[in-house]
């Protein structure tokens, strides 16, 4: 397999995992001698090492390149288990490259706020910027970053041109419908997360749709925060409509929010009514009953981001143009609250 390299400049980390036929993280785990590699796989990176004249002399390269080995991240401070989870994953993914990852953290992700966190950034040239970028307000500053500066976008906004790394939000939605619907539910309700979420909205259109093509009937959509409180609030209603047996929440919190409330009503889970919820959250296996849910790939979704980001650093072309789209699957992970209904609910 042949492997051009860019005229006027050396030969990268990324030039020698084509060539090699490996990932990039591959690469970075022989060039520090990690023990989980194959000596088969040890031996075909030294070999594209030594047919590329690689040399990983980060110092050189940084003066060279006026950048640094570091890795810019923007993402709003929060506790929500999906975008904490989703940095938590791409600092443990760069790590393994020799990158180190400094956060710029925002109270919001509105435009002033994370164009001050991108020139922070670019001030201590960094190689690359991700921006987890969930949220409809964040689209404006996204505009204007510079077209040279690598970029990838985790959870952003679908419908940009932008370098883009996302769960696949719709997917994952039609599964815990249909899982729902298979096990002999008439309909299912949903309480979905905030309007302006992309993860919110991927999650309304796969319920919707799924039901469409049931031919079945969409109940209205209940709206929450992502909270236990916002699952309870609406619980209350669910719970007082007899008709209700089935119901897909956005995330796990407003599934736990919406068992108390169930229980509180004397609605029992799976009985009376089944659940579903999303994220996975570690605690979803201990809740009465244990929660099925949707889990994203978090891991699988920080490392094709960070190999997009990386593609873009080592070609020297930036974000301009780039535009590369990446989809991560979640997964169904089925646990107890899911059960048929009675014989009168059916």
């Amino acid at each position: 397999m042949r492997v051009s390299v860019k005229r006027g400049r050396p030969p990268g980390m990324m030039d020698v995992a084509r060539l090699a036929g490996v990932s990039h993280q591959t690469v970075s785990r022989v060039l520090n001698e990690h023990k989980n590699v194959s000596e088969q796989t040890r031996l075909k990176v030294r070999a594209a090492i030594a047919e590329l004249g690689y040399r990983p002399d980060r110092a050189a390269r940084a003066l060279v390149t006026g950048t640094s080995q570091v890795i810019g991240v923007v993402a709003q401070n929060s506790s929500l288990y999906g975008p904490a989870s989703m940095l938590t994953a791409f600092e443990e993914a760069a790590q393994e490259t020799g990158f180190a990852v400094n956060v710029g953290s925002v109270r919001s992700l509105d435009e002033r706020s994370i164009a001050d966190a991108v020139e922070r950034h670019l001030d201590q040239r960094v190689a690359g910027l991700v921006v987890i970028a969930p949220v409809a307000s964040a689209g404006p500053a996204l505009e204007q970053l510079p077209a040279d500066v690598p970029l990838v976008t985790i959870d952003g906004d679908p419908e940009r041109s932008s370098t883009l790394v996302t769960v696949d939000q719709v997917a994952g939605a039609r599964a815990a419908t249909r899982h729902l619907l298979d096990a002999g539910h008439r309909t299912v309700w949903h309480i979905s997360g905030p309007s302006d979420w992309f993860d919110a909205a991927g999650r309304v259109r796969g319920w919707e749709d799924t039901l469409t093509e049931a031919g079945l009937e969409i109940p209205p959509l209940l709206t929450g925060d992502w909270s236990a409180a916002s699952g309870y609030r609406n619980g209350q209603l669910l719970a007082r409509l007899p008709d209700v047996t089935a119901v897909f929440t956005a995330n796990d919190h407003i599934a736990l929010g919406l068992l108390r409330a169930l229980n509180e009503h004397g609605r029992r889970v799976p009985d009376d009514v089944s659940i579903v919820g999303f994220d996975d959250v570690p605690e979803a296996a201990y809740f009465t009953p244990p929660l099925t849910t949707v889990r994203p790939d978090f891991a699988a979704a920080a490392t094709a981001s960070l190999d997009l980001l990386m593609a873009q650093i080592e070609s020297g072309t930036g974000s301009a143009g780039a535009g590369a789209r990446r989809t991560i699957a979640p997964t169904l992970i089925e646990r107890d609250s899911v059960g048929r209904p009675g014989p009168d609910q059916a």
